[in-house]
């Protein structure tokens, strides 16, 4: 906030009047979500999307958790929902550690052409994921690896290590290099400075990390709806099922709950960890 409008209670007053504003236009979508996953599907076809439930009820939640009619049998996204975690969770521990390992690589033992790597790896930030949809199915084949969860973490671990080596090698760049060449001189070898040294002291780059990952492998829809079958479908996938199952008239109240739990885990992790995401993007993983 500036002199001025610290000066000035007007100028303050309109700059909270605007923000407060945007924080309205942004959270109404999810208050009507929320609202109306409460509701009875009548007090919402009935025109009642905005107004508060008069019948509060929580069978859509319970519908949409373990009820719901979901490709051709009767369960509901709970299954899904672990299978989501079941990716997210080893897919971001691996890219992470890979990427740490590749920036600790690519700026603390310079080699001979360290950087032409580092073009080609930064390289894969900027492919498309429809690019690679028929190598990487021919690859899964391959490896035996096609329809299942450990498939779809070996596709998210691909495709994160360009990023997740981006944010590492920037953040290490300004890592004093003395520190590691007295290791060197203690006798330290690769790993022991690696483990002891490198990644101790990148809290703040791997939380960023972290978060990035875990978003963008949890509201993922392509490779989860290309790679897997009903059996290893992750959230997103089955929650399209779901809204695409329904038969006659929507259950939009389902819908909406089925999409709140589906939205919630990167909620609560930029909920609890979202101001450490913004101190390691200041910590210099945008830098270089």
């Amino acid at each position: 906030m500036s002199t001025a409008t610290r000066s000035n209670p007007w100028g303050r007053l309109a700059l909270y009047l605007v923000l407060g504003l945007f924080c309205i236009y942004y959270l109404t979508p999810l208050y009507v979500m929320l609202i109306n996953s409460f509701k009875p599907l009548g007090e919402i076809t009935s025109g009642g999307m905005v107004a508060l439930p008069q019948d509060w009820t929580s069978e859509p939640w319970q519908k949409a958790w373990s009820e719901a009619q979901v490709g051709v049998e009767a369960t509901g996204l709970r299954p899904y929902f672990i299978n989501s975690f079941l990716m997210v969770i080893p897919a971001v521990a691996i890219t992470t550690i890979l990427g740490a390992l590749n920036g600790y690589v690519l700026t603390k033992w310079s080699f001979r052409g360290s950087t032409l790597i580092f073009g080609f790896i930064l390289f894969g930030c900027f492919i498309p994921f429809q690019v690679v949809l028929i190598p990487m199915a021919r690859t899964l084949g391959l490896l035996g690896l096609a329809g299942s969860v450990p498939g779809l973490v070996f596709v998210h671990v691909v495709y994160g290590i360009s990023f997740s080596t981006l944010y590492f090698r920037n953040y290490y760049t300004s890592f004093p290099t003395e520190l590691v060449r007295a290791a060197q001189i203690d006798g330290a070898g690769f790993f022991t400075i690696f483990w002891r040294i490198m990644l101790p002291s990148s809290g703040p780059i791997a939380v960023v990390c972290v978060i990035w990952l875990f978003t963008n492998i949890w509201n993922d829809f392509l490779f989860g709806a290309s790679f897997s079958d009903f059996d290893s479908q992750p959230m997103t996938v089955a929650l399209n099922n779901l809204v695409q199952s329904s038969t006659g008239v929507k259950e939009y109240n389902v819908h909406f709950a089925g999409a709140i739990i589906a939205a919630l885990p990167t909620l609560l992790v930029y909920v609890v960890a979202g101001r450490f995401f913004v101190r390691g993007l200041m910590s210099g993983s945008v830098k270089g």
